[in-house]
Parts: C-alpha cells; sequence; structure tokens
C-alpha cells in the first residue's frame, strides 16, 4: 500500500498488518500545512476503514524533527477567516489519529513541538529517540495548544504539571518527558522508527479483535466514573469472548502453535 499524497506517505511493513505514516516535509521539519493536515485525514481515514491494518506507526521524515508544530509563515498569510477555516481542517485531522481503530504509535525523534507534540500525544504510545526535544510553546505565539494539547497533558500529567509544561511553553528533553508522560518508551538516537515499528509488529501479533476492544476500553472508560467503566471493559471483554479470535487463540495455546486470526467481521465488533 502507497500513498501518491505529496506531503504524507503510507506504506505497509513487510509483514503487512502494520501501516506507517510519514510526515513528509522534511525540509520544513515536517511543519503542519493546510494541505498536509487534510492529506492526513484522508490517510487516516483511510487507514481505520483497512481491517488489514492491525496498528499504525506514525513518524515524521528527515534528520532534524518529528514535526515542529503548524507552519508559521503559511498562518503569517491568514486572516481571521482563514485561521477559522484552518482550525477546521486542523481538528479534523487531529481527530483523525485519535479514531484510529487500531493501536497508533508516535516515533518521535529530534523536535516534537506544539502541534507535532500534539500529533504524537494523539497516539496511544509515544516511543521517542533520547535526544528528542518535545513542547507546547503556543502561549509563547499568542496561542492557545489546539490540536488537543491541553486536555491530553491534563490527563496525562495531572493539573499542576500540565500547567507548568502549557503556560511556560517550555522546551523539554527526553529525560524529563519520560518522567513527565509526555512520552512513553526511550530508545537509543536513531531507532525511534525501528523500535515503534517492532512495537506495532508484536501488537498486530495478537487477536486484531481483542486489542481493537482493549482499546476502546482504554479510550472510552478514561473519564467515566469507575463502575461505569467497568461496564465499558464488561462489553470489551465479551466482544473477544464470544468471537472466533478467542476460539483460535485458546486452541493454538494448547496446541502449541502461532495463532492464525481469522479474518474479523462486523459480527465481533472489530469495526
Amino acid at each position: 500500500m502507497k500513498s501518491d499524497i505529496e506531503d504524507i506517505l503510507l506504506s505497509r511493513t513487510a509483514g503487512g498488518h502494520v501501516a506507517v505514516v510519514e510526515l513528509n516535509r522534511p525540509a520544513v521539519l515536517n511543519a503542519l500545512s493546510t494541505r498536509l493536515v487534510e492529506a492526513l485525514t484522508d490517510v487516516m481515514s483511510h487507514v481505520a476503514d483497512d481491517s488489514d491494518v492491525r496498528a499504525v506507526v506514525l513518524l515524521g521524515n528527515g534528520d532534524r524533527a518529528f514535526c515542529v508544530g503548524a507552519d508559521l509563515k503559511e498562518r503569517n498569510s491568514l486572516d481571521d477567516n482563514g485561521f477559522r477555516t484552518q482550525r477546521v481542517a486542523f481538528r479534523a485531522a487531529f481527530d483523525s489519529v485519535r479514531a484510529l481503530p487500531q493501536p497508533a504509535i508516535a516515533a518521535v525523534h529530534g523536535f516534537a513541538l506544539g502541534g507535532g507534540l500534539e500529533l504524537a500525544l494523539s497516539c496511544d504510545i509515544v516511543v521517542a529517540d533520547d535526544n528528542s526535544v518535545v513542547g507546547l510553546p503556543e502561549v509563547t505565539l499568542g496561542l492557545v495548544p489546539g490540536g488537543g494539547g491541553t486536555q491530553m497533558a491534563l490527563r496525562r500529567l495531572g493539573p499542576g504539571r500540565a500547567a507548568d509544561v502549557v503556560f511556560s511553553g517550555r522546551r523539554i528533553d527526553a529525560t524529563e518527558a519520560l518522567s513527565l508522560g509526555l512520552v512513553d518508551r526511550l530508545v537509543p538516537a536513531g531507532s525511534a522508527r525501528t523500535a515503534a515499528v517492532e512495537l506495532a509488529e508484536q501488537i498486530a501479533g495478537n487477536s486484531p479483535v481483542a486489542v481493537r476492544a482493549a482499546k476502546r476500553a482504554l479510550r472510552d472508560g478514561w473519564s467515566l466514573p469507575y463502575d461505569e467503566a467497568m461496564d465499558v471493559e464488561d462489553v470489551a471483554w465479551r466482544t473477544a469472548a464470544f468471537s472466533a479470535d478467542r476460539k483460535e487463540g485458546i486452541a493454538a495455546f494448547n496446541e502449541k502453535r502461532r495463532p492464525q486470526w481469522p479474518a474479523p467481521t462486523s459480527s465481533d465488533g472489530s469495526d
């Protein structure tokens, strides 16, 4: 699977079940233009509808940055109406990443700033090179993080640390980002892509029905009271437990072989 969209590259790993989505504006450190975010929305919608894709890796092309956020040269030319129009496109792009039914892994290297960090945090897991630099500098430009940054920082970091990161707009090195919870795994410089793909392949080897159901339980139960969240988990458990994947998984375990997961169907709740 290859995309012909210039600003986004879409491919599959050799195993066939991992989609790799690559921001492709390395000359401007993968800055987010209106055209790029519109392309990203289209690609993510395509990936979401592909039942053969079991995990997604999001990364940036070039040596210097995952993504430095919005293209400020483009924004300098926008009037208020232009900002409002662009806002719709940007929000749709971030929403398309968060709405993926498959687990998504961000492979961060170099800079991940502003909308770049928000894109990474829109994924389920953030794998970062140990020399990466992240931050939400929007307030230094007279803006507020608008790609989910305030809410994702609040949920990942708690109110005090989120306030520190958002109000200061400071840049944060990889070690502190890991301790805060802005990234989930640190790997040696230059290896984030490889590590993220390896993790995605590991996830893709598991039951696609169970993994998708588990993602829904994590996502939908996050902000609910405990009892309601447990009901969300029960729905996820039932989706997996009464699927063909459960039968195959237990049979494969007892027969000491690798499971051969059946193709998902609408009846197993994997769509």
